[in-house]
């Protein structure tokens, strides 16, 4: 049972109030003894004069209650909200006022439209085989010039925008090895340099890439992009329009990447920052145990699966 935080007597002090009552005490020295009126002590007695032993806290919702909603009627609210129609217009077709419209689409949990819709599955999938499919991302980064107000703290130090950088990322579907570079642009040619060194690195590593999957980007859509995939002998793969989870291991190591390399410390400048991606990416493929592979590195997934010694 939850006590109230203020309340003064708990079952076993009702308890031993009413006793000492019943012992010979007066009801206004036992009141006074444990803290309370001698009102309540009177209100206590009478329960345990009419049988009752254990003087729990009842409710304080009401025994009757002439106006509630019969179930008929919360059902046809339910209804009308399966129909997508909104609370005013739910409340003028019954008849009801709006705020208890309103009540109870909150009690069931229908107060906001995109609860109509149950979310979508989630499909988890993973490719057999390294290289099978290479997932490419892409998230721009403000420049750095100088420790500014978040670091500092002081307002003062506010430091006008100049420009953005932007962090390419490769993403191997199977083993989750990352390859990534930061470049001043997201455009077509660096997007598609990105990915001719991308592939390259794969290959060394003993990785044949079979599909690349992108976004919708304009620099993925470009020609020059789909002439490089096709030089190399790569299938393109694009997510579906509005669907950011469909390439969810390059979202995912993405916020990763913030979190544990763009975010981790306050940087001086933009060069100390990319400084960092590499010897952090190194870090991911080496040493960070990754727990969709059971607790291994990337590098050691690779290696169980294609006894790669590089």
């Amino acid at each position: 049972m939850n006590v109230h935080k203020n309340a003064r007597l708990t079952p076993t002090g009702r308890v031993l109030m009413i006793e000492r009552i019943e012992s010979g005490w007066s009801v206004k020295q036992a009141a006074l003894a444990s803290g309370v009126s001698e009102q309540t002590a009177y209100r206590w007695l009478n329960r345990w004069r009419g049988g009752d032993r254990h003087l729990q806290d009842r409710s304080s919702a009401p025994q009757r209650c002439p106006r509630r909603l019969g179930e008929d009627q919360i059902e046809h609210i339910a209804r009308l909200r399966r129909e997508r129609r909104t609370s005013p217009a739910i409340a003028r077709a019954l008849g009801l006022a709006l705020s208890t419209v309103g009540l109870v689409l909150r009690r069931l949990g229908l107060n906001r439209l995109d609860r109509l819709t149950p979310p979508a599955p989630v499909i988890r999938y993973e490719r057999d085989r390294p290289g099978e499919m290479i997932h490419l991302d892409i998230k721009s980064l403000g420049r750095i010039a100088r420790p500014s107000h978040r670091v500092t703290g002081n307002r003062r130090d506010s430091v006008e925008g100049i420009g953005w950088e932007h962090l390419h990322v490769a993403i191997d579907d199977c083993s989750r090895l990352a390859y990534t570079e930061v470049l001043d642009g997201l455009g077509r040619e660096h997007a598609t340099a990105f990915l001719e060194r991308a592939l390259a690195w794969f290959g060394r590593l003993g990785i044949s890439v079979e599909r690349v999957m992108t976004d919708n980007g304009s620099a993925y859509r470009s020609r020059l992009f789909a002439q490089t995939l096709q030089q190399a002998g790569v299938r393109h793969v694009r997510t579906r329009p509005y669907t950011p989870r469909t390439n969810g291991k390059a979202e995912r190591f993405i916020q990763t990447s913030l979190r544990e390399w763009a975010y981790a410390r306050p940087y001086a400048s933009s060069t100390q920052r990319n400084q960092a991606i590499g010897p952090w990416t190194d870090a991911y493929n080496l040493t960070r145990p990754h727990s969709a592979l059971g607790g291994i590195t990337p590098f050691q997934r690779l290696n169980n699966l294609i006894g790669n010694d590089t």
